[in-house]
């Protein structure tokens, strides 16, 4: 089974931000320069996972080198790779960011957002506090183990691409195509926007 995310947003209730709004902004932003594009997927299913969410998105702010540009609605997800009903369902988001950090150094201050929230790595696939994935960073493609960019597994996971294409809907996953065509292959199963839910772009 599959649905089409082609007609419209995931989120009917989202509008994308304008262009001409973005560029006004990112014009009137000097405190970065010739910054780069980076998407970045949250998810957690363990604690108050909406106040987690919207603390990492605040710590990715706080970071020296990055700028949030835009927020996704969140996703209820159940969890992906585990029996059902083993763990408890997910929040997701996906945030837009500028920001003069390599990937390597946008991947440590990843993994220390994580460990602010007390995310554990005892298994694979295992509940956790926080998630915070480098998703793309430009239009980066490469293998390396480390940072495999775009992340290897983005293009099969609705709960990544359905948030990303509600706030970017023309969103391109370098090597992979656009994110409009890879969610259509897609089942939407157990992928539901929480429209009572929303996160913040920091102050």
């Amino acid at each position: 089974m599959t649905a089409s995310f082609t007609e419209g947003q995931s989120d009917p209730t989202v509008q994308p931000v304008p262009a001409s709004v973005v560029e006004k902004v990112d014009a009137a932003d000097t405190t970065l320069h010739n910054p780069k594009r980076a998407v970045i997927a949250l998810g957690s299913n363990l604690g108050n996972r909406l106040e987690t969410l919207q603390g990492a998105i605040d710590a990715l702010e706080d970071t020296p080198g990055v700028r949030i540009k835009a927020v996704s609605p969140v996703y209820e997800t159940e969890p992906w790779g585990v029996e059902p009903g083993s763990q408890p369902s997910y929040f997701n988001a996906v945030v837009l960011l500028k920001t003069t950090l390599p990937p390597s150094s946008l991947l440590e201050r990843a993994h220390a957002v994580e460990e602010a929230f007390h995310r554990v790595r005892e298994e694979r696939w295992g509940a956790r506090t926080l998630d915070v994935d480098i998703v793309a960073y430009a239009d980066v493609v490469d293998d390396d183990p480390h940072l495999t960019l775009p992340h290897p597994r983005a293009h099969e996971r609705a709960f990544v691409l359905a948030p990303w294409h509600d706030v970017e809907p023309e969103a391109q996953l370098p090597g992979r195509g656009t994110v409009a065509a890879l969610l259509d292959t897609l089942t939407r199963e157990g992928v539901a926007a929480r429209q009572d839910l929303e996160l913040h772009l920091p102050d």
